[in-house]
């Protein structure tokens, strides 16, 4: 979890204060060493985002860690990609591949992994 575990940023209110305090925390967190402090694997993430848009096509539906399906997250993957972030290895069935960690949400929200996946994932979506 987040080092003051406080989630007063992701609140409903409109607090942008909280928001902006926390991006600044995040832009000097060395991501790659928190996350493999934080994270503990193996852990049941959906797939929540996806900038394929494929996505819209009735078969797509069928193919793996497509959008919307849950997936098993087995590790992360060492080094990050410009564009995508950390990847993270998952397993869906018998398939095993890879997605963005920040396209994932972890499910129940009160697994271990939810925050900092939660964390690393807005983070992901607004930095600049």
């Amino acid at each position: 979890m987040s080092e003051d575990n406080s989630h007063a940023w992701d609140s409903d209110d409109g607090d942008t204060e909280a928001f902006d305090l926390k991006m600044e925390e995040w832009a000097e967190r060395d991501w790659a060493s928190w996350l493999e402090d934080n994270l503990s694997f193996p852990f049941t993430a959906k797939r929540e985002d996806d900038d394929d848009d494929a996505f819209f096509l009735a078969a797509s539906k069928r193919e793996t860690f497509r959008l919307g399906h849950k997936m098993e997250v087995v590790a992360l993957e060492p080094d990050e990609d410009v564009d995508k972030g950390f990847l993270v290895k998952v397993r869906e069935g018998k398939s095993e591949g890879h997605v963005p960690l920040a396209d994932l949400e972890v499910t129940p929200k009160s697994g271990r992994n939810y925050w900092p996946v939660k964390e690393y994932a807005v983070w992901f979506a607004n930095r600049t």
